[in-house]
């Protein structure tokens, strides 16, 4: 049976940002789905829309999962909240689970508070630990690109929007870094072959 995988997009992104990544996986034989949210909703709200995404669209068969930025975040946040959804494994590119100083600061601005709207909670000092047997990769960039470091300095090294110390998990399977800008994670071919090698082995290298 050939093997499903989900993706969700960054904070902003259309589901087609996605569509490059898609391409490479499918023509690697996998079948792949695109899961597209609104950040003006509450987490919750979309970490339930997701679940109920995944029962209906792949009816109980087990699902690679794949996210960037905010999208890493929310299936983080849904197969640990939903342990009945089976999960074959998880990557997350550039996924602030820990909260995100660049976050913070551009909420600081009224338009940065009203863009965010339900997802600004997202962005607080959090602990994140991976409660699933299956494996799960994260992906940072190196690359300071993005409308976080356009803000000012970021402490410590990042993606331009995430600092790498935000996107470690306690009980994660492996933690990879890649010279690549934050925006940039969806469309690298290097970290396209990657996330292939993790969903088929459980491993980057």
């Amino acid at each position: 049976m050939t093997d499903q995988v989900v993706l969700v997009p960054g904070l902003w992104m259309p589901g087609a940002a996605m569509a490059l990544l898609a391409a490479r996986l499918g023509a690697r034989g996998y079948a792949v789905r695109v899961f597209t949210y609104s950040g003006r909703k509450p987490l919750e709200a979309n970490v339930g829309r997701l679940a109920r995404f995944v029962r209906d669209s792949l009816a109980g068969r087990p699902a690679h999962f794949v996210g960037h930025s905010l999208g890493g975040v929310l299936i983080f946040e849904m197969l640990n909240r939903h342990p009945e959804i089976p999960a074959s494994s998880a990557v997350l590119l550039g996924a602030p689970v820990r909260g995100s100083f660049a976050g913070r600061r551009f909420g600081l601005a009224g338009v940065g508070r009203w863009m965010m709207g339900g997802s600004r909670p997202l962005w607080d000092e959090r602990a994140a630990r991976w409660q699933r047997a299956a494996p799960l990769g994260v992906v940072a960039g190196t690359v300071p690109m993005g409308l976080g470091r356009a803000l000012g300095r970021m402490p410590g090294p990042s993606d331009g929007v995430v600092c790498v110390s935000e996107t470690a998990v306690e009980g994660m399977t492996a933690h990879a870094l890649v010279p690549v800008g934050h925006s940039f994670l969806v469309v690298s071919r290097r970290v396209a072959q990657m996330v292939e090698r993790f969903l088929r082995s459980g491993s980057f290298e």
